[in-house]
């Protein structure tokens, strides 16, 4: 990845704009007016992006953050839900998260185009590889929550079922949160300047969604837990969200423009809205169901305008060359003048 060839502005390809000349006249000193040239673009050479813009299949990518997600909060849920005594609501919870893993495992396995690629990954494990660490997790969280499932469905093995279940608890919270850390790994701009808050933000954004999954399908009796969580999840997400753009600034535009701008608003208005009514809903069967359905809503949208600022980001060159500059530039002023 090149910054700019000598001579030239950084990263545009163009030479930078001329200074002021000098020069003597009659033994006194005149200035010329500056030469007027436009202002520089952010170009790559030979027009190209400096990054390669990622590329994913829709709606696969995005529903599978979605479904991840769903599925490493329902497990939260449930193991909670068991231990407190709430057991219609944790065999709800086992059944979100059980679905949500296997149909996110069935669209990973679409998105990389053969099934086969998916198993490939887990033939080494590399701890310093988030994609081979998020394989195995996404893989134990399959295999634990289906287990769950089953012994708390079919009844065999009713132990085990529940160990599995306690199992998910760990499982589940980096499911919830290991792509954040995936597509953070990356040198896409709105993505690699957000790792700080991603994490929180796909964990909002979980937990809103395995709220709803769990007061949809839960009688309205028994699902005051999953309304807190949808609520809590709900207010996390939209906090993490607004810190995220706050702080990236200049490099959090595209979060704000285009259609990824237009999901994000989308999905903060959802958002909050079905956190609100998670809240007043009670035992309102209208007021639950626009609850759930809104928070669903929401959370997609976060998940399909993240990956869109994501794309964006990395189209434009500007968003790798002015933080890059902007560094430099830094760095060069805390160098001492006498270095």
């Amino acid at each position: 990845m090149a910054l700019g060839g000598r001579g030239r502005g950084v990263g545009d390809g163009r030479r930078g704009p001329r200074l002021p000349r000098v020069v003597a006249q009659g033994g006194a000193a005149v200035r010329r007016e500056p030469a007027m040239v436009p202002e520089a673009e952010f170009r790559s050479y030979y027009g190209r992006p400096v990054l390669k813009p990622p590329v994913w299949h829709e709606p696969h990518m995005p529903t599978y953050l979605y479904l991840g997600g769903m599925s490493g909060a329902s497990s939260t849920i449930a193991v909670t839900a068991r231990l407190t005594g709430h057991a219609r609501l944790a065999r709800t919870a086992r059944l979100a998260a059980a679905a949500g893993a296997t149909l996110g495992a069935a669209l990973l396995a679409a998105e990389l185009g053969r099934p086969e690629r998916f198993l490939n990954m887990l033939r080494i494990f590399k701890p310093s590889s988030p994609m081979s660490v998020g394989s195995w997790v996404l893989a134990a969280q399959g295999g634990l929550s289906a287990a769950a499932l089953a012994g708390d469905l079919a009844g065999v093995l009713p132990a085990a079922g529940d160990a599995a279940l306690l199992a998910t608890g760990v499982t589940g919270p980096l499911t919830a949160t290991y792509t954040a850390v995936l597509v953070a790994d990356t040198a896409v701009p709105a993505w690699h300047e957000a790792y700080r808050e991603l994490p929180f933000l796909f964990a909002g954004s979980a937990m809103a969604a395995a709220g709803a999954v769990a007061m949809l399908g839960t009688p309205r009796a028994q699902a005051g837990p999953a309304r807190a969580v949808a609520a809590l999840g709900a207010a996390t997400e939209t906090v993490a969200g607004e810190v995220l753009e706050r702080r990236l600034g200049f490099v959090g535009e595209p979060y704000r423009k285009g259609r990824a701008g237009r999901l994000m608003r989308a999905a903060r208005v959802l958002t909050a809205g079905g956190g609100l009514l998670a809240v007043v809903a009670g035992r309102s069967r209208a007021l639950t169901a626009l609850a759930g359905i809104a928070l669903t809503a929401g959370s997609l949208c976060t998940r399909f305008g993240i990956l869109e600022a994501g794309r964006a980001s990395a189209a434009d060159p500007k968003y790798t060359v002015v933080p890059q500059r902007r560094r430099l530039d830094a760095r060069a002023g805390a160098v001492p003048k006498d270095a």
